[in-house]
């Protein structure tokens, strides 16, 4: 087992010092798309183990914050690169990814954690106060960016005007960062499990913390990473489309796409979590990649938007509004009473189901 643990821990230094080399090597030369495509996801794995490693000093709910930030940082690399590579797909790429990351973790994620928890331990329980206002935020900020921009009137279409979306920017930010102080500061306990006000009590809470050193060499890695997925993704973006293009898949696909590799590392420890009775934990770094997903991506892309005068299509059409307010509303019942079995983990994963059908034959 210490021997995987070490296999593992050297992979993911060489990832990014492997991507960050690849990345320089592409501005010289053509590079073979299977092997970006390979380097790219590593370099996406490396990153999320890194900040993983970061979060574990910090310890929580610091920690969940910390992840959450990294891969939202990932993601807006992503698109903004994508969008400047793809301008004819930039309108709607940015509302297909960050639509996609909210089913995907809505349903995907949370079923798989719901599911899972419950096989082994067949019911679960957590924090009603914290996973309540987490929804409460979501919720605001997925119609309001998502959904709202279909019924204003002051630009036709599903698009926001130039202050609008500079307004909607604004209060997306106001709303992420007052629900990060909630969860870091003011009111920290209601991510914690019951009983654990001091943040001590996650079964492997007393694992020792990494060396200031080997934190310090994460930090590094963690930054190499960013940068090689981002220049990655660009010289990977024409084949791609091309890809895509081949298949006949519809334009939403490659939102999917995107979300999918950056959240599968995530996904993965919330898993584990979830498995090892730690469902508090899963929850916060599902919900907390969701807030941080629209909290910070939709900012971003606005501000490029904005400053390159490129519209973005925000508003949802009719068949995802429907699939986002029924994800919202089974979220809201499925976590209502702090407590969950096998039911609510299916739930999740057949309403994901039924999302990735409608977007391949929609």
């Amino acid at each position: 087992m210490t021997t995987k643990l070490r296999l593992a821990d050297r992979t993911n230094d060489i990832f990014p010092v492997l991507g960050f080399a690849a990345a320089m090597a592409s501005f010289a030369m053509p590079l073979n798309p299977w092997l970006v495509a390979i380097i790219l996801a590593g370099s996406v794995v490396a990153a999320v183990h890194h900040a993983e490693v970061i979060a574990h000093r910090v310890g929580e709910p610091f920690g969940t914050l910390i992840l959450a930030l990294a891969v939202t940082v990932i993601e807006v690399g992503l698109i903004l690169t994508l969008m400047q590579a793809e301008p004819e797909k930039a309108q709607t790429l940015a509302r297909d990814t960050v639509f996609a990351a909210v089913m995907v973790i809505l349903n995907l994620l949370m079923g798989l954690c719901l599911l899972s928890g419950a096989i082994r331990h067949h019911e679960q329980r957590f924090q009603r106060t914290g996973i309540g206002a987490a929804l409460a935020t979501l919720t605001v900020l997925t119609v309001v960016t998502l959904v709202l921009p279909n019924f204003t009137s002051s630009v036709p279409g599903p698009f926001y005007s130039a202050k609008q979306l500079g307004f909607v920017a604004a209060v997306s930010l106001i709303l992420y960062a007052t629900f990060a102080l909630v969860q870091t500061v003011r009111h920290r306990d209601y991510f914690l499990p019951d009983g654990d006000a001091d943040g001590d009590g996650e079964p492997d809470a007393h694992a020792a913390p990494p060396s200031g050193q080997r934190t310090a060499l994460s930090g590094a890695l963690l930054l190499a990473s960013l940068v090689a997925v981002v220049l990655l993704a660009k010289s990977l973006s024409p084949v791609i489309g091309a890809l895509l293009a081949d298949w006949g898949a519809p334009p939403a696909v490659l939102g999917v796409l995107i979300a999918a590799l950056i959240l599968a590392p995530e996904g993965l420890a919330a898993v584990r979590a979830a498995k090892a009775d730690r469902l508090q934990t899963s929850l916060n770094l599902a919900l907390g990649s969701a807030l941080a997903t629209i909290g910070l991506t939709i900012p971003a892309v606005a501000i490029l938007s904005i400053a390159i005068d490129l519209p973005i299509s925000l508003g949802l059409d009719a068949k995802s509004t429907v699939l986002l307010f029924l994800s919202l509303i089974v979220a809201s019942q499925t976590l209502a009473n702090g407590r969950t079995t096998v039911l609510q983990g299916t739930i999740h994963l057949m309403l994901f189901a039924v999302y990735l059908f409608t977007t391949f034959v929609p």
